[in-house]
């Protein structure tokens, strides 16, 4: 069982001997090490892992690390003084040095397996054995698991360099990468959304890697050039870091039954995911069989609840493969993400992802984790007919509850209480004839225009002949929709249906473009910007300072169009 997680009022965590009175290393302790692993954590050569659900890894520190930034409204959620991110010692752990540490804390972390899916498929070709075996993470690794104020949460630093999953490569995470995600989590928690979160971030002063990148202003699909990067380490936190791909890695093995606890430690995994994210939706006390179809329940929710929401705010995930899809049913691995501003259902910030992952196909996406998902669990039912079909059925009504979901997302986005399809495409067509910027239009329609007139800011070009009445014809429509729902009371409907507007559509979202300058500076050593974002994007529902207003509320600049590493990347690490 888990530890108890107190919820007494306790003293800030000041220093780091304050965080390991916290600590519990649950996953380490229930679970199964690597058998052929070094127990020092001396893993930093790529190899076959065949068995175990983790290996010891000690972090590669990053030379010379320099503090950047870190998350005071996070620090203050997880009862961390603010003064701690200035110190020596916090440096230190979260740039990768784990040596002379407290002796509560282990001397090395872990980082774990997982299998890949793409899209419902298998496989095996991005393993360098060619066999799922070397698959995992490869660059990052988990090096606190503590209980704060009540609630348990795993630290993992990304970039910290080699793990036995790194597949040949360095093992590090470049700023502009470490900056993205670094911001993009925080914007995602205060959107409302289900997020891994953000620690800290630190910068190495001197040590760099190379990548390929774009030259500056090109508008090529494929980077040109190989670019010197300095590597950072940001710090990612979350309930767990179990993916989808790690129960898969799991599922496999005891379906091919490769060895003779592959089942035992697929049941150990998913008994530990039950314990660390659904203690509250799965009943412990019931037959592990029901615990399962309760597990799948409790995921579908939220899985899909997560997508509705993603789609709200016009995130696309761009690599939506099982292993970036969380267990617990959050937002993971912000690499080849971005946010909408050119309505386009087909968006999709990355060269390598296909439409399969672009911005409205990702409730499709969705589905087809979570029926690797369902497939991962099964064997631990080969036993149980009746429960293997119910998970069947559970699995089967996805898309049924994931439209359900997408309904009330988009009823809500248009303050209305209950949804009209024939409303929503009429709109849909109009915004792609027109070219509206996603976000910047649902704000400015949370105003009530009865004109199209009032909607003109979130446009890229001026209206074509024809369409302005088929605009506000539109308008009319929707105004008296609202006008007779509830209680029939035109000025109070109108009053509830902006106010429930403004809460679903932000007005401040991530713009790539405006992200650039913040990380290009960091290379030279400011970090005003990134400052700035912080505080911006940590407010996006409220209206800000005219001169924030200026310079964020408003439409990509034309030479950002089809910019090579603002529209799209090939990569971002």
């Amino acid at each position: 069982m888990l530890k108890q997680q107190d919820n007494t009022a306790k003293q800030r965590v000041q220093t780091i001997g304050d965080l390991s009175e916290h600590l519990d290393y649950s996953f380490m302790n229930a679970l199964v090490a690597d058998p052929q692993a070094d127990k020092n954590g001396d893993e930093h050569t790529p190899r076959q892992v065949f068995s175990g659900h983790y290996v010891p890894v000690t972090p590669t520190p990053i030379k010379d690390p320099k503090y950047i930034a870190h998350s005071p409204a996070f620090f203050d959620e997880l009862g961390f003084d603010e003064q701690l991110a200035y110190t020596d010692e916090f440096k230190q752990l979260f740039s990768g040095d784990m040596a002379a540490l407290p002796s509560a804390i282990k001397p090395h972390g872990w980082s774990t397996g997982y299998a890949l899916s793409i899209y419902g498929t298998e496989y095996t070709q991005q393993c360098p054995f060619q066999t799922g075996n070397g698959y995992g993470d490869g660059r990052a690794i988990s090096v606190i698991e503590a209980v704060l104020n009540g609630k348990r949460w795993e630290m993992q630093l990304k970039g910290a360099g080699r793990t036995p999953y790194c597949r040949g490569a360095d093992g590090r995470a470049v700023l502009r990468s470490s900056v993205r995600e670094f911001l993009v989590q925080e914007h995602m928690h205060a959107l409302g959304i289900p997020t891994s979160r953000s620690l800290s971030l630190f910068m190495s002063q001197s040590e760099t890697v190379d990548r390929p990148w774009y030259l500056e202003g090109s508008h090529s699909q494929d980077p040109e050039v190989m670019v010197q990067n300095f590597v950072a380490i940001s710090t990612r936190v979350a309930p767990s870091f179990i993916r989808v791909g790690q129960l898969e890695l799991f599922g496999r093995r005891a379906r091919r039954n490769e060895y003779p606890s592959a089942l035992e430690e697929l049941q150990k995994l998913v008994m530990h995911l039950i314990e660390r994210e659904y203690p509250n939706e799965v009943d412990s006390s019931q037959p592990f069989e029901s615990q399962l179809i309760a597990l799948a329940k409790a995921f579908r929710e939220r899985l899909t609840s997560l997508i509705a929401n993603w789609i709200r705010v016009g995130y696309c995930q761009g690599n939506f493969n099982s292993d970036n899809c969380a267990a617990g049913g959050y937002t993971l691995d912000y690499g080849p993400f971005g946010f909408c501003e050119l309505f386009d259902p087909a968006y999709q910030p990355w060269t390598g992802g296909g439409r399969h992952f672009s911005f409205l196909n990702q409730p499709v996406a969705a589905e087809k984790n979570f029926d690797m998902f369902c497939r991962a669990i099964e064997p631990l039912l080969t036993n149980a007919p009746s429960a293997l079909e119910a998970l069947r059925e559970v699995n089967s009504a996805f898309s049924a509850v994931m439209q359900e979901k997408m309904d009330t997302m988009w009823a809500a986005k248009l303050g209305l209480n209950t949804f009209n399809n024939e409303l929503l495409l009429q709109l849909l067509h109009l915004m792609m004839r027109a070219g509206v910027d996603y976000n910047l239009f649902f704000r400015e329609l949370s105003k009530l225009p009865k004109e199209v007139s009032g909607l003109t800011k979130s446009f890229y070009v001026p209206l074509k002949e024809g369409m302005t009445e088929q605009w506000n014809e539109w308008l009319d429509t929707w105004h008296a929709l609202i006008k007779h729902q509830g209680d029939g009371k035109q000025q109070g409907n109108s009053e509830l249906a902006a106010q429930k507007m403004m809460r679903s559509n932000p007005k401040y979202t991530w713009r790539e473009w405006l992200v650039v300058p913040a990380y290009k500076e960091a290379e030279q050593g400011t970090f005003e910007r990134i400052h700035a974002l912080q505080h911006i994007l940590s407010k996006p529902y409220d209206e800000q300072s005219a001169q924030t207003e200026a310079e964020h509320y408003r439409l990509r600049p034309r030479e950002y169009f089809g910019a090579g590493g603002v529209s799209h990347y090939s990569c971002s690490s």
